[in-house]
């Protein structure tokens, strides 16, 4: 059997993996307005985090400012209100983007967010060649599972590889997306599904870069993924064994990658959302637990760890705290760090990695004969397929087969209290008046003028990460900056 830190990488992609170091834990907060935000990356970094993970709320994911009419009643309720500059330099008030590793999760605005993080840095007086962290930045999934998309696929495709390019020499350090398969799982996908789904993700927009004339090796190592770890505990952990060594393959023979760094799975996982449940919160600390655990002996490089509360409301400070010293706990008292792959020769391990690396590769040949994974997903097929998976879990469950611990069996009459985290409905009218405020005060000839260079970069095909940056540095608004690309590629509308 192979050793851990060679290809193909299914033992994990460090010789001595968490004996040398560590995950990151990065707990994924967002709320608010910037200064609440602030306040809580302020505490999750006194309490042990060592990595940022913002969410963003809905109208700063959809390229809409907070007092646009759409926006209205959403400003701040889901992630936190970024609408500007302004706003990002309030977001990291007093932590230097120098020191900490930051991801964030957004997708359609990505280069934008990506923009006004970069000022903010250079504000501080840091080397933006030596910032790390990631943007997701993964338009297709949205597409596939989640919505929050604004462009039509081909020219958000274009925005993701103008990224690409960007950073592959302003930011090298960066990661410049997350390629997610998080979504997929929520949205109701199989193990197998998430992993298939996400790598012809993957292919789609490695096929994108190479055709606009990069290199894999150019920018292949720096991409990044985010999986689930769901409550199969035996299954997420070959799921990601299968993933490493399937994603090495795919790099190595399909695209020709000659450095090793193009070839190594690197990737993030979050605990399932879709798995905690409402009654008897408290139980959900038993499946996050079990979940980390999977994630860490499958070899993930980050670890976000879901609240017990977050099937009621955003997680409270307390309940942070604690899915926090959840993974300390597992890190530091378990000894499953002091060996890499400990899982390594199981018979049952072995042979389930086998197992899902063969069914995702059916699923990427599927998808290679439709002509890709976005003719696949304008035809509808990885939809379907999810769709299908969620109505057949949906039956289980209904019928008993399939036991949700307080939900179908062993439930409790009781009534739990507790404590909700509540948005204030003032944040939003807050928001609101400081947007308008900041178009009263700026600059309006230099605002208009870079918007009118980045229309005409989109128009004629120029890179538009550096008009990007550039009309964010005159106080353009994300909505702003966004009606300026939909005024050029139009909006996505899905079709029934």
């Amino acid at each position: 059997m192979e050793k851990p830190g060679v290809y193909p990488w299914t033992r994990g992609i460090y010789p001595e993996m968490y004996g040398t170091r560590l995950w990151t834990m990065r707990q994924y907060a967002g709320f608010g307005s910037a200064e609440e935000s602030n306040a809580r990356y302020r505490y999750l970094l006194s309490q042990g985090t060592t990595g940022l993970s913002v969410a963003f709320d809905l109208p700063t994911q959809i390229g809409l400012d907070p007092d646009h009419p759409l926006a209205a009643g959403e400003v701040g309720r889901v992630g936190v209100s970024v609408a500007s500059l302004a706003d990002m330099r309030r977001l990291f008030q007093g932590i230097r983007l120098d020191q900490v590793s930051t991801s964030m999760t957004i997708n359609s605005t990505a280069a934008i967010l990506l923009a006004y993080y970069v000022l903010v840095a250079r504000e501080q007086g840091a080397d933006r060649r030596k910032l790390s962290g990631t943007v997701q930045n993964d338009i297709l999934k949205e597409y596939i599972a989640r919505g929050t998309y604004i462009f039509p696929p081909r020219a958000a495709m274009r925005i993701i590889t103008d990224l690409f390019a960007w950073a592959s020499t302003e930011m090298p350090e960066w990661n410049t997306i997350s390629i997610s398969g998080y979504h997929i799982r929520e949205a109701g996908s199989t193990a197998e599904q998430e992993v298939a789904f996400t790598f012809a993700n993957a292919i789609a927009y490695i096929e994108a870069a190479v055709a606009a004339g990069m290199s894999v090796d150019s920018f292949a190592p720096r991409l990044s993924f985010f999986f689930n770890a769901h409550s199969d505990f035996l299954t997420e952990i070959a799921k990601f064994r299968a993933a490493r060594r399937l994603y090495a393959r795919l790099m190595r023979e399909r695209f020709g990658a000659k450095d090793d760094r193009s070839c190594m799975l690197r990737f993030h996982t979050q605990t399932a959302g879709s798995t905690l449940t409402a009654q008897q919160p408290d139980v959900n600390l038993v499946r996050t637990a079990i979940e980390a655990m999977a994630a860490v002996l499958g070899g993930t490089q980050s670890l976000h760890t879901n609240s017990k509360d977050e099937a009621l409301g955003l997680p409270t400070e307390d309940s942070a705290r604690l899915a926090l010293r959840t993974q300390q706990i597992i890190a530091y008292e378990t000894g499953v760090t002091n060996t890499a792959d400990p899982v390594g020769g199981s018979y049952y391990i072995e042979e389930l990695t086998g197992r899902i690396e063969a069914a995702a590769l059916d699923y990427i040949r599927q998808i290679d004969e439709m002509g890709g994974a976005l003719q696949a997903i304008e035809a509808g097929f990885i939809q379907a397929e999810i769709q299908s998976a969620a109505y057949q879990h949906q039956r289980v469950v209904e019928s008993g087969e399939r036991v949700i611990v307080g939900v179908n069996r062993f439930q409790t009459s009781e009534r739990e209290n507790v404590p909700v985290f509540r948005i204030n409905p003032e944040i939003e009218r807050a928001q609101v008046h400081a947007v308008q405020a900041l178009r009263a005060q700026r600059d309006d000839v230099t605002w208009k003028q870079r918007l009118s260079e980045l229309d005409s970069a989109a128009r004629c095909g120029e890179n538009l990460m550096p008009r990007i940056v550039a009309a964010a540095e005159a106080s353009a608004t994300v909505g702003e900056i966004s009606d300026a690309l939909r005024a050029v590629f139009g909006e996505y509308r899905e079709t029934a």
